[in-house]
């Protein structure tokens, strides 16, 4: 509605000169009247709000031509202007309130060209908005269709819904192709697996870059969708287009534990720290015992990751391989052999080793996708996905709460960043 407005003209009529509050009162008073004593339905075809939608548009678009002739309906000043209103067409449009039945005027050299609602134009944008919006909270394109039809009363057909969603598509190469900042404190990388139907079904990986400004924010670098099994050698390939995309330096990489992932850092960021996650190295730890000792390999493993320092966290590990070394060998060379990795972390001040020990920052933005992508089952093509991925990553914190909750939790961590890093964080900032 506030975009109704703003391509109406306010010069002419002094009815629209004021918006929605310059109607005529006794005319909203008759609606009100007749929604009362009448049961009008406040959405929908004939509904309150879209009759009020009606006026308002119909307002418009007479404001529009009066603008396109240079004189006010009846105004002697328009004879023999060479051009003349010629009555009025009738069109539907489907707006947020449901379809509305218009009355387009027209003009005998047939050269107004209406912008509020434009020749062959059968929605308003806030409707497409609407639809792109449901889709990012995973609706598919048949559930979309009922809720338009449900609640609005609008007969949309599901190719229209697609080719509405696609539209995000020019947006999304946009976005993935942005220049980025020379300098991150913190990436975190991951990837999600989806169903492509490409012959037939399978798992592919979604691959997820998430970094942490230097002021704070959260900024999702982009979305890559690979082939086969998530492999270092594919995150080797997305790494180095973010180093061609402007990213110089970054302090921190924090990762699942992939083997071959940590190669694959240094040689594009030769200074960058790799830290595995530990959440994930305990989950894999567990995949080694029996259920029955899962709590009691926790608390041993516990002291090892919340040691205060490189050599406190060795100690306490030899004290777990003794105690589980000849039951487990497993676990023991899993942590023996992500050890180079998984120490990092302790060598910073508690405000840095609380957001960098996990990769719990992005498994937030995973859960989201996993909600679009889990309603929609499987996808026909790699575009598809990305497309669903993408408009479910645009749709998160849509008021902005999040954002500060975020900054607030990473502005003491970034500060210790700056000393830790020797001032590599401020010369980003340069």
């Amino acid at each position: 509605m506030t975009e109704m407005m703003s391509g109406m003209d306010n010069t002419d009529d002094p009815t629209r000169a004021a918006g929605l509050g310059g109607l005529d009162e006794q005319l909203i008073d008759q609606l009100v009247d007749r929604a009362k004593a009448g049961g009008l339905q406040l959405t929908g075809e004939g509904g309150l709000l879209a009759a009020l939608t009606k006026r308002v548009l119909e307002s418009a678009l007479e404001g529009e031509i009066t603008d396109h002739l240079g004189y006010q309906a009846h105004d002697p000043a328009g004879r023999g202007s060479g051009n003349s209103r010629n009555g009025v067409r009738s069109k539907t449009v489907l707006t947020e309130v449901g379809p509305v039945e218009l009355d387009v005027p027209r003009d005998r050299n047939g050269s107004f060209e209406p912008r509020i609602v434009a020749k062959r134009q059968k929605r308003l944008s806030g409707v497409d908005e609407m639809v792109i919006s449901l889709a990012a909270k995973g609706l598919t394109t048949g559930e979309v269709q009922a809720h338009l039809a449900e609640v609005y009363g609008a007969q949309v057909s599901r190719q229209t819904i697609s080719t509405i969603t696609d539209k995000v598509i020019e947006g999304m190469v946009e976005w993935q192709n942005r220049p980025l900042d020379a300098v991150y404190p913190v990436v975190f990388i991951d990837a999600i697996h989806v169903k492509i139907r490409d012959g037939q079904v399978a798992n592919r990986p979604i691959y997820v870059a998430l970094a942490v400004t230097c002021e704070g924010n959260r900024d999702i670098l982009g979305l890559w969708a690979g082939d086969g099994g998530e492999g270092a050698k594919y995150w080797l390939h997305v790494l180095t287009e973010l180093k061609n995309r402007g990213v110089a330096d970054v302090l921190m990489m924090v990762c699942d534990g992939l083997s071959g992932l940590p190669e694959a850092i240094a040689s594009v960021w030769p200074a960058t720290v790799t830290q595995t996650c530990v959440v994930h190295l305990l989950r894999n730890s567990f995949r080694y015992a029996g259920r029955q000792h899962f709590d009691a390999i926790a608390k041993a493993l516990r002291p090892v990751y919340t040691a205060p320092t490189e050599a406190a966290a060795a100690e306490r590990f030899a004290e777990f391989t003794e105690a589980w070394g000849t039951r487990y060998p497993a676990i023991v060379r899993l942590w023996e052999r992500a050890w180079a990795e998984f120490v990092p972390f302790l060598a910073f001040d508690p405000e840095i080793r609380r957001v960098v020990c996990s990769t719990n920052a992005i498994e937030s933005v995973n859960a989201r996708i996993r909600r679009a992508v889990r309603a929609r089952g499987h996808f026909p093509n790699e575009q598809a996905a990305l497309k669903c991925v993408y408009m479910a990553v645009m749709s998160l914190d849509p008021t902005g709460i999040g954002r500060k909750r975020w900054m607030m939790r990473w502005k003491p961590a970034l500060n210790a960043f700056d000393i830790a890093f020797d001032g590599r964080l401020a010369a980003g900032k340069k």
